[in-house]
């Protein structure tokens, strides 16, 4: 079929298309401001991307649309339509449907789907079990959203057979690994994207309040996941995080599958040691132990979720642990942009208080006390431009020695925030309304020796580029 879709670049959609480019489809697709790295993976797929919303796409006389969650029915101030293609498909009458529901009919469908859900860490830990699959050859489907650099990709279809089928009823479905959002599918259908998965295998890696713009408080995502869990068959696991009292609850209001459970070592799988070397506990016996490039205690609980999953399948634990030697990460996780006189300039994804924290924290155990870090960030989610986390902020940037903060597109005052931190030149913390000046303040601000962490959900108007190039040779 040739399907449309509206939204393309986002990650999850943009690794639909691929998915569906691999299968035989026909893609074409639209959004607003066309970017990478979306944009350059679909292209060199060969997918026709259209710039803005136009109802002149309805010349393309796709099969179906597939709507991404960017579109709603929303009107710009004069009144018109800030999305005239979905007006113009609903007056004409024309079939569409949402992204996770197409993934769910034409491809997740006979499929062993395994699904990573959490407020931190999907797409690493998405992309670690898709690795460890990868190295036990099973030749797993995924979606990510993300790339993972073992693959270079952030979707596939996978072996159409398991290649070392389980004993099992379903042991021969081919594995498909999935990061699995609670984010809202599409304005016309308000559940959780993971909905629509139905896994036999669910990650449950972490749960805290987060999507101020969806949910209204803590509960209300908790629902969620456990509209999740009531879709895992009996023969299915439920692997959880022991140590989140949020995912406590969500288990207590019942489960109808195994439960895995890791983290603490009243769990089945725990850790021991640093996180950078740790053995790997199952049920209080020393099963393998992990030694890799990847720092913090989030990758450790996030490793042993995807071992613990991994399990689930049949991978034995030393088996996964052996893989993650060589897991080389996702872009934009603590990805190092250049350095350029002694000054290293990182790329990372955190926006959440608690992500910036642990990408800090992780930073900060890796480098050690003395060495400096200098965090700049931007509150672009809709949950932190509403402010919702505001007052969370100075405890998130406290491993750092210095914090500067892009204030565009906000309602509230960055700089009253961070003051705990103290706020102004020669102080911890400053805020800047545009890119060029944030970027001169870092440059008054670092000297040789210094580790600069970009960290923002969006491109951060390329300002990782504009620091290598402002920095002194």
């Amino acid at each position: 079929m040739h399907i449309h879709i509206l939204g393309i670049c986002g990650t999850f959609m943009g690794g639909l298309a691929a998915l569906a480019r691999e299968a035989g489809h026909k893609v074409t697709g639209c959004d607003a401001g066309v970017y990478p790295p979306m944009s350059d993976q679909l292209r060199a797929l060969g997918i026709d991307l259209i710039e803005g919303f136009g109802a002149d796409q309805m010349a393309l006389r796709p099969d179906i649309f597939v709507i991404g969650n960017v579109v709603s029915r929303a009107r710009l101030p004069d009144g018109t339509p800030k999305f005239p293609l979905m007006e113009a498909i609903l007056d004409a009458g024309l079939p569409y449907t949402s992204g996770p529901q197409w993934l769910a009919e034409h491809v997740l469908q006979g499929r062993h789907v395994m699904a990573v859900a959490g407020t931190h860490g999907k797409t690493t830990t998405t992309s670690m079990l898709a690795w460890i699959l990868e190295s036990a050859g099973q030749q797993p489907g995924f979606l990510i959203g993300g790339v993972p650099l073992n693959f270079g990709l952030s979707a596939r279809l996978g072996a159409a057979r398991r290649p070392t089928p389980a004993a099992t009823a379903l042991g021969s479905a081919p594995l498909f690994v999935i990061e699995a959002d609670e984010y809202d599918t599409a304005f016309f259908d308000k559940r959780s994207k993971f909905v629509h998965y139905r896994p036999r295998t669910a990650v449950l890696n972490n749960l805290e309040f987060d999507h101020a713009d969806i949910f209204d408080d803590l509960a209300d995502i908790e629902r969620q996941f456990h509209h999740l869990v009531r879709t895992v068959p009996p023969s299915g696991s439920v692997v959880a995080n022991g140590l989140e009292e949020s995912l406590a609850r969500v288990l207590h209001a019942g489960c109808w599958s195994e439960v895995t459970s890791f983290g603490a070592a009243v769990n089945d799988f725990y850790g021991v040691g640093d996180p950078q070397a740790f053995d790997v506990m199952h049920q209080g016996r020393r099963v393998a132990r992990v030694e890799w490039t990847l720092t913090g205690v989030h990758n450790q609980l996030n490793a042993l979720a995807a071992i613990a999953a991994a399990h689930h399948v049949g991978v034995p634990p030393e088996q996964a642990a052996n893989a993650l030697a060589t897991f080389q990460n996702v872009k934009r996780r603590m990805e190092l942009r250049g350095t350029v006189g002694g000054v290293a300039v990182y790329d990372d994804f955190a926006h959440h208080p608690t992500a910036l924290r642990t990408t800090l924290d992780g930073l900060r155990r890796s480098l050690g006390a003395k060495a400096r870090i200098l965090a700049v960030f931007e509150p672009r989610s809709n949950t932190m431009k509403l402010g919702a986390m505001k007052s969370q902020l100075p405890w998130a940037l406290e491993p750092a020695d210095l914090a500067f903060c892009h204030t565009a597109g906000l309602d509230w005052d960055a700089a009253q925030a961070l003051a705990p931190l103290g706020v102004g030149p020669g102080q911890r913390a400053q805020t800047a309304a545009d890119i060029d000046t944030l970027v001169a303040q870092v440059m008054q601000s670092a000297r040789p020796g210094d580790h600069v962490v970009c960290m923002s959900n969006g491109g951060f108007g390329g300002i990782h580029a504009k620091l290598l190039q402002a920095l002194p040779k």
